[in-house]
């Protein structure tokens, strides 16, 4: 029955998918989809904003509004619907590149204004549209096309960028565990306030093959392994932290989101606005 129900918010005249084989992006839009499903949210209720880059393809495939913006710009136009229109449900896909590196300044501004938007990024740690560049969570010393040698440069950890900026949710999945992922979108779909879920994901055609991570099932197997749950990370002495990554729900908070905090101000605009006398003629 969920499978039914989650096909039913997909485009499936428009399969097979663009992405190639082994990359983990069908994985999110599938885990995307069933929690659409469980939730039983209207097509109309729900938008779906994407910038540029293989994840920003995610729209074509998706039975509901949709935005496909420029790159970097996902935040930025999903912002502006969700506070104005605040009963939709928002969400911004967008890949590493997208959030992080081209549009780092307006996920910094999503998460401390607070705006109710469901950021769902896919991690593939470079840019595979446009030939396995090196991107803003490329780990140090990855072999990227723009990297021959190595990259140079430490990486962005974009949970804890969104923790900082005051974001009200924060999570880590990866395309391999997908039970996991499933469970942390309802509870990102289901929260107030800007909510972040970024997805390990794979990309074997570059990332995995400069790498020499090996084929898609090897690259799924190095996800797996680099992986840990956030309460056995936090064991971890700093040495055996070194290239793992904490999943699970990492923040959970309880502040007034954007668009009640704004009500509130236009609330106490227009009483102010009644007490003033009329304007002399």
């Amino acid at each position: 029955m969920l499978r039914e129900r989650a096909l039913s918010y997909l485009v499936t005249e428009r399969f097979p998918v663009f992405w190639c084989p082994g990359c983990g992006n069908g994985v999110i839009l599938g885990s995307i989809a069933r929690t659409l499903a469980r939730l039983g949210l209207e097509r109309h209720q729900v938008v779906v904003v994407t910038g540029i880059g293989c994840w920003g393809k995610a729209d074509d495939y998706l039975d509901t509004n949709a935005i496909h913006g420029t790159h970097g710009r996902a935040l930025a136009i999903a912002t502006g619907i969700k506070v104005a229109r605040p009963e939709l449900t928002v969400l911004a896909l967008m890949g590493d590149g997208d959030c992080a590196t081209i549009g780092g300044n307006h996920l910094i501004h999503a998460a401390r204004r607070n705006v109710g938007v469901v950021a769902v990024v896919s991690n593939n740690f470079n840019y595979g549209m446009t030939g396995g560049q090196y991107s803003a969570t490329s780990p140090p010393g990855a072999t990227t096309s723009t990297s021959p040698y190595g990259n140079p440069e430490r990486n962005f950890d974009l949970c804890a960028l969104a923790e900082a900026a005051g974001a009200n949710y924060v999570a880590r999945a990866s395309v391999y565990h997908v039970r996991l992922l499933d469970r942390l979108l309802m509870e990102a779909f289901s929260h107030p306030g800007f909510c972040l879920v970024e997805v390990l994901s794979t990309c074997p055609v570059y990332f995995g093959r400069y790498n020499r991570l090996g084929g898609p099932a090897e690259v799924m197997r190095w996800l797996a392994s680099v992986c840990v749950p956030r309460e056995r990370y936090e064991t971890l002495v700093a040495q055996d932290r070194e290239g793992k990554f904490p999943i699970g729900k990492l923040v959970e908070r309880r502040r007034p989101p954007f668009s009640e905090r704004y009500a509130t101000l236009q609330a106490r605009a227009r009483q102010l606005v009644q007490q003033q006398p009329p304007p002399e003629r």
